[in-house]
């Protein structure tokens, strides 16, 4: 097995996988040309951005704020900062007790970030490229899409009319979808939906197999669409995307592989931490009266072009 992913999980460029490496330039060129497409959008979608909202006025208003559950809190200390990551086992519940199960372990800390492409991705995970061995843990089924009841999971924020909607959040996630009123035609009363590989969100790799992934992950550090309902997407990050941004990236020649990479130093779940040691985060609530009127006005725009969901940190 060749280092340093033991297994490449790759990306096409990514594939995401842990043994083979995709090339990462197809991707580069898709990703590059989808963020050219939505530059324009991005712009104008920037200008919605809430003013910086504190602590204090967060936990105040519980109408437009929301307190992320410590269980689905990932703390990962890294050797360029701290980032804080939002799971959403709702969606992907494999991947969720996988990776909360290998951080538990302790078998993230010490790993590195050894595969890292400007406005791509910076993957990390490779257990076996630090201690010799995998996680020890069975391959994860690919969960790259998620059914979705529109009346038991509605789209809490919708992109356009809300019958035919192509995108939305939940949970402050943004969320890719079949427009709603396929679920009255649908056997299960059900649509397909997604979570789009946009900038923040947290990934898993893979190899070919689509049934392959494992420990390896992958944090955007731009938009990849050709990614979407192909690798299983379980989380984002709610504070650090500059963290994100700043990891240290390997030349393209070499498909974004890094020397002296930088690391993942610790990995905690905040509910094991005590109460008066964990990060407290607040991120606005996406059906809140506030979000649902910044983004009143956008109409079939994709959902990747708008700003990131805010989140503000206590402690």
């Amino acid at each position: 097995m060749a280092l340093p992913c033991a297994r490449m999980e790759t990306l096409p460029t990514m594939k995401l996988a842990p043994m083979k490496f995709a090339t990462l330039a197809l991707a580069a060129s898709a990703m590059a040309l989808s963020l050219a497409a939505v530059a324009e959008d991005a712009d104008d979608a920037a200008t919605a951005a809430p003013a910086e909202v504190t602590v204090a006025e967060a936990k105040a208003d519980p109408a437009n704020w929301r307190q992320v559950d410590p269980q689905n809190l990932f703390i990962f200390d890294t050797t360029k900062g701290r980032i804080l990551i939002e799971a959403f086992p709702e969606i992907a519940p494999k991947h969720y007790t996988q990776f909360s199960t290998i951080i538990r372990s302790g078998d993230f800390d010490g790993t590195g970030f050894h595969r890292v492409i400007n406005d791509f991705m910076a993957q990390g995970g490779d257990i076996f490229a630090l201690k010799g061995r995998e996680s020890g843990l069975p391959d994860i089924e690919g969960e790259f899409t998620f059914r979705r009841d529109p009346v038991e999971m509605p789209l809490e924020a919708t992109i356009g009319p809300e019958d035919t909607a192509r995108f939305g959040y939940i949970k402050g996630f943004p969320v890719g979808t079949q427009a709603s009123f396929f679920a009255e035609m649908s056997v299960d009363g059900m649509v397909e939906s997604y979570v789009p590989h946009c900038k923040g969100i947290v990934s898993t790799a893979r190899t070919d197999d689509p049934n392959s992934a494992n420990s390896q992950f992958f944090l955007m550090r731009g938009q990849a669409e050709h990614l979407d309902r192909k690798y299983t997407a379980w989380g984002r990050v709610v504070k650090g995307e500059d963290v994100v941004m700043a990891i240290k990236h390997g030349p393209d020649a070499r498909d974004g592989s890094v020397d002296n990479p930088d690391i993942l130093k610790s990995a905690k779940v905040a509910a094991d931490l005590p109460a008066d040691e964990r990060p407290d985060v607040w991120v606005e609530r996406t059906d809140g009266p506030v979000f649902l009127a910044a983004i009143a006005d956008k109409d079939d725009i994709d959902v990747c072009s708008l700003p990131s969901v805010p989140a503000v940190v206590d402690k």
